[in-house]
């Protein structure tokens, strides 16, 4: 009876605080993984840093690995580790991936890799999470507390600042005055079909946007579900299927992801033009054979208005923006492409 208090104490706890490794008891199949997108000042490098852990019962079995994206030079590196050398501390965010660690404001990386050598540490400063409380932990909301969910997702942090560098191949490349964003997905499987986008470069100081659409598997049946955040004037406005807001269109082709979202008070325009994707391994229930396409090099327009007025709120183009565009596209865009 102790026991099972103490346990649903630790769950609670733990999803009060997404960024904290949530795999404690769960079994194959099951992934998490964390995803550090670092820009430099100059905007020459791009990388996507991706720690993270899989069990499975499948041919690869179980183990850690990261990712390194350089979204520039599209290239992906995928750096396997034995299971053994995953740890995560049980009451902060803190990863380690055999002599990588990773934290809230800090990466050490030490890779040394056929094709890669990777060294150095990238500190992260005034890092913006997504708001938790205990009715909406984080970008899920109440849909964190649901224990069979497909698939989990949280936001780190909107926006920060980075300072130090890596060592890579040989050649210094220097993250000061550069821009990070963190985010991490967990659970057994990715979605069916997804759009993912992701940018903090525009022209306006300090705003953001972190935005998905996915097919989303729920009781014997599936829905779109969508969530869209936008920081921007210090206020984070939020667009997602649990606050009421309706996705009026979305278009999908080989240039542009075109999305308007509408709410009570206003409207969301999204166009995301798509850049060269390369390639990432994502989980299944059986192996990390998914094919994840990914560019850094997408821009993504944006107008925020109210409905009232078409008082417009902000208008930008983003920069080096992560951008996924997966799996069964036809579903989710909801007719023929």
């Amino acid at each position: 009876m102790v026991t099972n208090v103490i346990e649903r104490k630790k769950t609670v706890q733990t999803t009060l605080n997404p960024a904290w490794y949530q795999g404690r008891k769960r079994r194959s199949p099951y992934f998490e993984g964390w995803y550090f997108k670092l820009v430099n000042r100059t905007e020459t490098h791009r990388y996507a840093i991706i720690p993270a852990v899989f069990l499975t019962e499948g041919r690869e079995g179980p183990h850690a690995f990261i990712q390194i994206f350089d979204g520039v030079a599209g290239k992906m590196i995928y750096v396997p580790y034995p299971l053994s050398d995953f740890w995560a501390a049980e009451d902060r965010f803190e990863v380690h991936v055999g002599p990588n660690v990773f934290t809230t404001t800090t990466m050490h990386l030490d890779i040394r890799h056929p094709d890669l050598t990777l060294q150095g540490e990238v500190t992260f400063h005034n890092p913006l999470p997504w708001p938790v409380t205990a009715f909406s932990p984080g970008i899920m909301s109440w849909f964190a507390w649901i224990p069979f969910m497909e698939c989990y997702h949280g936001v780190l942090s909107l926006d920060h600042a980075l300072a130090g560098g890596f060592t890579i191949n040989g050649q210094a490349v220097d993250f000061g005055g550069g821009r990070g964003y963190i985010e991490k997905d967990w659970g057994k499987s990715f979605p069916s079909g997804w759009v993912w986008m992701q940018t903090n470069h525009f022209d306006a100081p300090g705003t953001s946007l972190t935005g998905s659409i996915a097919m989303i598997p729920w009781i014997g049946r599936a829905f779109r579900g969508f969530i869209v955040g936008l920081w921007h004037n210090e206020t984070l406005y939020r667009f997602a299927t649990y606050t009421g807001a309706k996705t009026e269109y979305l278009h999908i082709n080989d240039v542009v992801v075109a999305w308007l979202i509408t709410d009570r008070l206003y409207y969301l325009m999204i166009n995301a033009y798509r850049g060269e994707a390369v390639d990432l391994r994502g989980p299944s229930k059986v192996d990390m054979g998914v094919r994840v396409p990914e560019a850094l090099t997408a821009e993504i327009k944006v107008r925020l208005a109210t409905r009232r007025g078409d008082h417009t709120i902000f208008e930008g183009r983003g920069r080096n923006a992560g951008l996924e565009v997966a799996g069964d596209l036809q579903t989710l865009a909801g007719k023929s492409l």
